[in-house]
């Protein structure tokens, strides 16, 4: 089907920007969309491969809804990273169309978003919303959901379901159209929904699946490959196998450790391989990931050498100029290879010609086992980039034959599994049960066992008892805690209830800061009543000196914990907790990035997200704390501190723009000790030399007084 032939369903923008990006004829799933009602409203469940046109479809409705609907369309995922993506490419496609991205700030309205068209908006922030009192939610035509299969995440998925669930109830008019490559249960999925279905298998690059052994790949088509390389290693050879059939590839692994590893590994042996211009380019590239932080980690020097010889490894440990630089170095074909864990398989559009899973095995909570077949064929969905690629290639490494017949059975001819709920989890729950009392959507537990029963929990299990169960245990927490009050049967949230909903915190770690603000005394005992939340886990690993330095704050962390009512609050361990107390103690006492990460065998990544995340419950707790009616100041100021990772005689240079940690030290340590320190005529000419001429002149602009 030609896409011009919809031009009574289509507004002609759709087709003209589909046009200007070379798409004429509709793919299978795209028709089959059309076919089952996606241009009338109807809500549907599309289920199909990576770059089999989801994105398209997804288009269509929202637009359409907009332009002709005249109404607001939603689009949500569950990972940031992918909705900024989306968003960039809708801005593009779409230039005339009004649409924003908010996936930030969980403690506010947005008031503006009422202005646009299309909002592109994560899980939590569109469920931070509505808590907030989202008032467009009837103007709202479309909602697309992609990725939705994440329902069956233990993290991410039962804020997803319900949010799915409230917007079922919210906003029944809206259109629903949801977005998966890897779910074994569609069918059940789209029956919860209400929703029409398309299932395709439809792939513009084919996919040829295999399994490598002692070089020579047996793939599911029965085709076999001997690989172009003789490498005693697996992986060595598959990447130079790519190389030489000029093409690029990804290579998953376990953990952080293996990947980086694995860069090394195979940095080494192609580095010959690369043309002079690509080793060139790739010394700037390796010069720039060295220049993101003020000082580079081991972590940054060891990612700048393995780029030098064309490959680089990609995770959670890097912060994400980082990452953006290594992504648009490989989209851009310098980096030939990219090794890194499966967080890049999930959304993000980086596709190659080979993708080969090396680690089949994960170490979790009890022990070792294989990852699921849905996450390896999500990984397989980079394999193959349209209009690059005739094919694209996808392959397990097995270590013996009866390996490779296992890998075989499991990974290349087995359906997808099921999505199963993940809701009927207490401490999942709590948060979700605050805010439909504190926002007056639920306020008896008749009505919320009723709504969940609406939920795909509700729809998979139907075991009502077991949820009047869970659901009449968190409410007489929360009752008892002060967070909510009981008259009769019917529920409503205290002033302090209501603001911990706002927040987006877990009641748990609320009770628990609550308790531990009247007690606090310096700036350690608020780092550890932040650090011991739910929000700051996993925590760092505790090193000897935060055994020993424990010992000297048992009883003062003892006594923040001396509550009848704060059984559970506290970690099991309390050490792993003040560890991390520690590691943002060193940080805002200015030692380098380098010494804490190396201290606290941590990585950038990992540090600034505790860093973030520590900000954010500081915040929180200063909410709190004014609700208490105590003094915020320490609070306050530990939050700037630890934001910008200063000392206390920082705090009044940190107030300018331009300047961060390390130009408020240079500034204090050259005798300009605060703001006003910059009127002295003498000033300007440091400013100028530690910063040069343009730094020093937005700086100068800022001072009061100061013409």
């Amino acid at each position: 089907m030609n896409i011009n032939d919809l031009t009574t369903k289509l507004p002609k923008e759709i087709m003209e920007s589909a046009s200007k990006r070379g798409i004429s004829i509709l793919t299978p799933p795209q028709e089959n969309a059309v076919s089952e009602g996606l241009l009338d409203g109807k809500s549907l469940v599309i289920a199909s491969p990576t770059a089999s046109g989801k994105t398209l479809i997804a288009e269509m409705a929202m637009v359409r809804s907009v332009i002709w609907g005249m109404k607001k369309a939603v689009y949500v995922a569950p990972m940031r990273a992918l909705v900024r993506e989306k968003y960039l490419e809708f801005k593009e496609a779409y230039p005339f169309l009004k649409s924003a991205m908010s996936i930030g700030d969980l403690d506010s309205l947005d008031r503006w978003l009422e202005e646009f068209d299309i909002v592109f908006v994560s899980t939590e922030k569109f469920d931070s919303l509505i808590r907030h009192g989202l008032g467009w939610l009837e103007q709202i035509g479309c909602v697309v959901i992609d990725e939705v299969h994440m329902i069956g995440d233990q993290g991410r998925g039962p804020t997803l379901e319900i949010l799915i669930s409230k917007l079922k109830r919210m906003s029944s008019s809206a259109q629903l159209v949801a977005l998966s490559a890897t779910v074994g249960n569609a069918k059940e999925i789209a029956d919860w929904l209400s929703a029409g279905i398309v299932e395709s298998d439809f792939r513009p690059v084919p996919l040829e699946k295999g399994i490598e052994f002692n070089g020579i790949v047996q793939y599911d088509s029965g085709r076999e490959e001997r690989l172009d390389s003789q490498n005693k290693l697996a992986e060595v050879r598959v990447v130079e196998d790519t190389l030489k059939k000029g093409k690029q590839a990804i290579v998953f692994y376990s953990t952080k450790r293996n990947a980086e590893a694995g860069a090394e590994r195979l940095s080494k042996a192609i580095s010959k391989s690369l043309s002079n211009d690509d080793a060139e380019s790739l010394k700037g590239i390796s010069g720039d990931v060295l220049g993101v932080l003020s000082k580079p980690t081991l972590q940054c020097e060891r990612l700048a050498k393995v780029i030098t010889g064309g490959a680089a490894f990609h995770h959670s440990g890097l912060v994400n100029e980082q990452r953006n630089l290594v992504e648009d170095s490989f989209k851009s074909n310098k980096i030939k290879v990219i090794c890194a864990t499966t967080t890049l398989g999930l959304g993000i559009n980086l596709p190659a010609h080979t993708v080969l899973v090396r680690d089949t095995f994960r170490y979790g909570e009890f022990g070792s086992s294989r990852i699921g077949v849905n996450e390896v064929t999500q990984l397989f969905g980079r394999a193959g980039r349209p209009r690059y690629d005739r094919y694209g290639r996808a392959l397990l490494i097995a270590q013996s034959r009866s390996d490779a017949e296992e890998l075989y059975e499991r990974y290349l001819v087995s359906g997808l599994e099921p999505v199963n709920s993940s809701l009927g989890i207490l401490p999942i729950l709590r948060t979700h049960i605050l805010a439909f009392v504190a926002t007056g959507f639920l306020t008896s537990k008749e009505a919320m066992l009723d709504f969940l029963n609406t939920t795909f929990y509700g729809y998979q299990y139907s075991s009502s008892s077991e949820m009047g169960g869970i659901i009449g245990r968190i409410l007489g927490e929360l009752e008892s805690w002060g967070f909510v009050n009981k008259r009769g049967s019917v529920y409503s949230p205290t002033r302090i209830g209501e603001r911990i909903s706002e927040l987006y915190i877990d009641p748990l770690s609320a009770r628990w800061i609550m308790g531990s603000i009247p007690k606090i005394t310096d700036e350690i005992s608020v780092l550890y009543m932040v650090s011991n939340t739910v929000e700051m886990k996993p925590h760092v690993r505790p090193s000897e000196e935060a055994v020993e330095k424990f010992v000297s704050y048992q009883d003062m962390l003892s006594d923040m914990a001396n509550d009848p009512d704060s059984d559970g609050l506290m970690e099991y361990d309390p050490v792993k907790p003040f560890a991390t107390a520690l590691m943002l103690d060193d940080w805002i006492n200015e030692k380098a990035e380098r010494e804490v990460i190396k201290s606290y065998r941590t990585t950038p990544g990992a540090l600034f997200s505790k860093v973030s995340n520590a900000d954010w419950m500081l915040y929180a707790s200063t909410e709190m704390a004014k609700l208490m009616k105590i003094n915020a100041k320490k609070l306050l100021e530990t939050r700037i501190r630890v934001k910008y990772g200063i000392k206390k005689e920082l705090l009044d240079l940190i107030r300018l723009e331009q300047v961060g940690r390390v130009r408020a030290r240079a500034m204090y340590d050259n005798g300009i000790k605060s703001v006003s320190d910059l009127r002295d005529p003498k000033s300007e000419a440091v400013v100028k030399r530690l910063f040069g001429n343009e730094i020093a002149a937005k700086i100068m602009a800022q001072v009061p007084g100061l013409k």
